[in-house]
């Protein structure tokens, strides 16, 4: 009984031990960019984010996953990216979430979005290693593609949404003109997972609708149904430069070179020709881990913004997004290792999976807010205490998460 005792300790240790080196990382980042110690200023971070985003990041996912991808691998992982568009059941909680807490009519569709996106990148990226880098990875283009489309598109400022003073409006305009050197003046906040978004001219797709409405081809299709015409306006305007960053990019590299015959041994190994190119990009891979919990740490010295969205809803999307949205995990989880769709006795590639639905809202959700000029003060508290909070909700779903497994098992 003792040691069996023990043994539940030690997995549970086990559990947690990764989660605790990385706030260990986070505090040290919270620390140096604290406003009272000034350690390292807030454009370091910045600079940091950015190298993360294009240099840091980018380089872990290839080399991860060109290792360890396959043709085999690529058939057998594929329920990976169709669990991100599963997750987005968040939709649904997040409707939920609107109809009990009732959030201000502005913020309808912004409660719904920051209740079903996770954090798909940095935070599950940093608690796993090894080999379950390729399985986070594998997912990273998916959810590109679902947050520069339908996320984009959903988080359009209400045509009723006014600004409380014409000041902002001025405010505004005055970011809108200001040119991408000045960038370093943005809260870390608004530049923070995907900094290249700030920089970016994504269109505005109510013009374009209106202009598509005026164009000669839009009385060839009078009967088109209004949801397709606004697929069909996201697909065509949506540019393929703003879908393929640096991380989608490595990924889908990574896995050409892993699934075509004879490139992956003319790139990796000890007597491949581009040997020592892979070995300097694992060296730069090193830096990812550290560097992204550095800046999350940075980023949370910016504390809570001032908010509209009342004290109920906040608390609704993080009770929704930390508590039970983990808990539908579980259960996807036990559904699809039912029906067959898990691999076979890998527990690590269902552990990945499950991570998927305990992280807070995504970062890049801050950043288009900040862009569409909608709810920015309100994305930026509803992630700072999401964060707070995913501190103790990560640590004991860690803790569950194992202790049934060892119950399974």
């Amino acid at each position: 009984m003792h040691g069996s005792l023990s043994s539940v300790g030690e997995d549970v240790f086990s559990a947690v031990l990764p989660l605790l080196k990385l706030l260990s990382i986070a505090v040290f980042g919270l620390t140096i960019a604290h406003p009272k110690l000034q350690l390292v200023p807030n454009d370091t971070f910045k600079i940091l984010n950015k190298l993360v985003f294009v240099l840091f990041l980018p380089c872990l996912i290839f080399n991860h996953l060109a290792t360890c991808i396959s043709l085999k691998n690529f058939l057998l992982w594929w329920f990976i990216p169709v669990n991100v568009l599963v997750s987005t059941f968040g939709l649904i909680l997040g409707y939920l979430v609107t109809l009990i807490c009732r959030p201000p009519p502005q913020f309808f569709r912004f409660t719904i979005i920051m209740t079903a996106f996770g954090n798909t990148g940095y935070i599950p990226l940093a608690v796993v290693s090894s080999v379950w880098i390729a399985y986070v990875s594998f997912s990273q283009w998916i959810q590109v593609i679902l947050v520069y489309t339908l996320v984009y598109h959903m988080m359009e400022p209400p045509l009723a949404y006014n600004y409380d003073t014409e000041e902002e409006e001025e405010e505004i305009n005055e970011i809108e003109e200001q040119p991408v050197e000045n960038s370093l003046s943005r809260p870390l906040l608004v530049e923070a997972d995907n900094p290249a978004l700030s920089q970016t001219n994504i269109p505005d797709f109510e013009s374009m609708k209106d202009r598509d409405s005026n164009s000669p081809k839009s009385t060839k299709c009078m009967a088109e149904p209004k949801t397709v015409k606004k697929i069909r306006i996201i697909a065509v305007h949506t540019p393929i430069s703003v879908i393929l960053q640096p991380q989608t990019f490595a990924s889908v590299f990574a896995v050409l070179i892993g699934v075509i015959p004879g490139l992956k041994s003319f790139v990796f190994g000890g007597g491949a020709p581009l040997g020592f190119l892979t070995d300097s990009l694992d060296i730069v891979a090193e830096a990812a881990v550290p560097s992204a919990m550095l800046v999350l740490g940075g980023m949370l010295t910016e504390g809570p913004n001032e908010s509209n969205l009342g004290i109920r809803t906040t608390v609704g999307i993080i009770i929704a997004r930390l508590l039970i949205l983990p808990l539908i995990g579980m259960g996807v989880i036990y559904l699809a290792d039912k029906w067959n769709f898990l691999i076979h006795g890998d527990e690590l590639y269902r552990f990945v999976i499950f991570l998927q639905y305990t992280t807070p809202s995504a970062i890049l959700l801050a950043a288009i807010a900040n862009l569409r000029a909608y709810a920015a003060s309100e994305a930026s508290a509803l992630l700072f205490w999401q964060h707070v909070f995913a501190i103790f909700s990560l640590a004991i779903y860690l803790i569950i998460y194992f202790k049934l497994l060892l119950v399974h098992a």
